[in-house]
């Protein structure tokens, strides 16, 4: 069995709400691992989906270029060690080259991106800013109307393309994206995986036990037109004017939701967090 940490638990903890002893025997059940915790803990209790894991804070930011005539746009994420280095004007300036470069080719792969002049420009920024920094993702949107919104810290973007409507209504969707993280455009794109483990779930909580099928199937059939509801973009509430959906608020400006994509700067990156007390004591011990 694996070896339970206190850290460990308050990590669950702050993803879940729940008390600490209910998450150090999820925690044990699940032999440590947090994510099989969460979905035992969501059978047993009925809780929603847990936040996101925190190990996701690796600093940088988020630029977007959109071409004048709305055909394309253009998202580079670059990343640093600390947000201090990410205010840096001489960092900026960089993440400015490597979009305007990135735009100007269209450009997805990194690797292509910086086998160039950039690679230098990045090495010489490293060494003047003393951090790492990398260029780590590119994206390109492109066919219908495309705009986009960038959040005011510039570390989340989104970008839409839509089929007819302005560049004023994509980019209103765009920040409605940043703001509520649709997972889909539309409920018949949710992945059928997803259904099938969010129907897995429903039918383990409690509340279940015992019902009749065909009552159960009813329970759960309303239960996933919520989860898809809350989850696709046309389907939620439009930020700003909730009594309507988004999908109208696009239909009543003669238009369609294309596509979305949604950039979080250090999304899916884990960085280790130190105890610097243990660090020293361990060198000391040592």
């Amino acid at each position: 069995m694996a070896n339970i940490s206190a850290a460990m638990v308050k990590d669950l903890r702050d993803r879940t709400g729940l008390g600490m002893m209910e998450c150090k025997k999820a925690l044990q059940e699940a032999d440590g691992d947090i994510e099989k915790a969460i979905e035992e803990l969501r059978k047993a209790s009925g809780m929603k989906a847990a936040k996101k894991a925190g190990r996701t804070a690796a600093e940088g930011v988020v630029a977007v270029k959109v071409a004048d005539d709305n055909s394309y746009a253009v998202a580079v994420e670059v990343n640093s060690e600390t947000d201090f280095a990410a205010r840096d004007a001489g960092f900026l300036a960089f993440v400015n080259t490597v979009l305007e470069k990135a735009f100007a080719d269209k450009q997805t792969d990194v690797a292509a991106l910086m086998d160039s002049e950039l690679a230098n420009v990045r090495e010489a920024l490293v060494q003047k800013i003393g951090e790492n920094i990398g260029v780590r993702r590119l994206f390109l949107v492109e066919g219908g109307l495309v705009d986009a919104y960038v959040h005011s810290n510039n570390k989340l973007a989104a970008i839409v393309a839509l089929n007819g409507g302005t560049s004023e209504v994509a980019r209103d969707i765009a920040m409605h994206v940043t703001a509520v993280n649709p997972q889909v455009v539309s409920k018949e794109d949710m992945p059928a995986e997803v259904v099938e483990k969010e129907k897995e779930i429903i039918l383990a909580q409690p509340d279940m036990a015992g019902k009749p099928a065909e009552i159960a199937e009813k329970m759960v059939m309303g239960r996933i037109s919520k989860f898809l509801a809350e989850n696709s973009l046309v389907e939620q509430p439009y930020v700003k004017n909730p009594d309507q959906k988004v999908g109208q608020y696009a239909k009543d400006a003669g238009a369609t939701v294309q596509s979305f994509t949604r950039i979080a700067v250090g999304e899916g990156i884990e960085v280790e967090k130190v105890d610097f007390a243990a660090e020293v004591a361990a060198q000391l011990k040592g």
